[in-house]
């Protein structure tokens, strides 16, 4: 089946899956929308793009549009999904639904009620070494998990590349933005679980003139008495080797334990030359130079001869095989979604109280305690 491929937003993963999707066969018609025209413009070159926009309606109403990519900034997505939703179109979200837990709620809503097959973009699920993982579990080669650590580090130009081009940064945290990643990885991993408790703890004092959190730490309470602790710290420094991301999970069971790292330690680049920035975002430009990579920190993956290898083309290419081979595929589902939000609001919640949250908490209840 052909694929007619709708992306809304032609910032860096947008470009990045419109890239994509030239080298995938089976589509065979590209649009594309930005509300900002030179960046439209450029990509719809670059990409040979059959139809190019700056309005949502219009790109969705054409005929040739079978499926839809949603890669707008975090905070403008509610809109073009649900436009997508009334047209019945399957959906690709990059995460997550909304920033609004109450949005979300409704989005998640529209999009089940309408029976639309959405997904949402979890790229390090399609990491191999979590999915090898996962079979492992599924296998239950270390018996049933009892307890899961995750520790993530990361470098500050996120948040300063991120809440830098926003006004309103209240549910801009280290946990929503990003943590919610290695939350993802871990409950996909615990999956059949559900967290009843957590209580958690934020400190600021780098970032907080940015309107976030440095970093937060919880502890999640699973209805089976398993434990998960989750960590994540987005303020190490500009010059940090990692470009972005580093993970570590632990995960202990009644007959074994796994442990991870994929802090891209293993192939470092050091140089007299300046390295590539941590993190690309239209209008943004690296603090300082990066003498030290930790190569494969960059989450989407790497370049090699023009063309991007890793975790981002793992993740879209399966998803156009999804579309038109009806395959089965590890995304995450939009209730995956949802529930990675309220999650990670409910760590901010309890951090701000200073007290244990008990799960789940109402959207409409972290909404008014954000």
């Amino acid at each position: 089946m052909g694929i007619g491929l709708a992306i809304i937003g032609c910032g860096t993963v947008g470009r990045i899956r419109a890239a994509l999707a030239r080298e995938y066969p089976a589509v065979t018609w590209l649009g594309l929308c930005d509300v900002h025209e030179p960046t439209l413009k450029q990509l719809a070159a670059d990409t040979r793009a059959d139809f190019a926009t700056t309005g949502t309606a219009e790109l969705l109403r054409h005929p040739e549009v079978t499926a839809v990519i949603v890669a707008t900034d975090e905070s403008q997505h509610v809109d073009p999904i649900l436009r997508a939703v009334e047209h019945g179109h399957p959906l690709f979200i990059e995460k997550p639904l909304a920033t609004d837990p109450v949005e979300s709620a409704h989005v998640l809503a529209a999009i089940e009620s309408a029976g639309v097959d959405a997904v949402v973009g979890y790229t390090q699920r399609f990491r191999r070494r979590f999915l090898a993982v996962k079979q492992r579990l599924r296998d239950g080669q270390i018996g049933a998990v009892t307890s899961v650590t995750t520790r993530a580090f990361m470098n500050r130009m996120v948040p300063e590349a991120t809440l830098r081009k926003v006004k309103d940064t209240a549910n801009l945290t280290p946990m929503v933005v990003s943590g919610t990643h290695s939350l993802d990885m871990s409950m996909w991993l615990l999956e059949g679980r559900t967290p009843v408790e957590v209580y958690a703890r934020s400190i600021d004092r780098v970032l907080g003139e940015l309107g976030t959190k440095d970093g937060t730490f919880g502890i999640f309470t699973m209805d089976d008495g398993t434990l998960f602790s989750m960590n994540i710290n987005w303020a190490l420094p500009s010059v940090w080797p990692g470009a972005v991301y580093g993970l570590e999970i632990g995960i202990v069971g009644t007959a074994g334990a796994i442990d991870i790292e994929d802090t891209h330690r293993d192939v470092i680049v050091a140089s007299e030359y300046p390295q590539p920035a941590g993190y690309r975002s239209r209008g943004f430009e690296a603090p300082a130079p990066r003498h030290v990579d930790f190569v494969g920190s960059y989450p989407p993956g790497d370049l090699s001869d023009g063309l991007l290898w890793g975790p981002m083309r793992e993740e879209t290419m399966s998803w156009f095989s999804r579309l038109s081979t009806g395959v089965r595929t590890p995304h995450a589902t939009v209730r995956d979604g949802h529930s990675n939000l309220l999650l990670t609001m409910a760590m901010d919640y309890s951090a701000r109280i200073g007290k244990p949250v008990t799960l789940p908490v109402a959207p409409e209840e972290l909404r008014g305690n954000p």
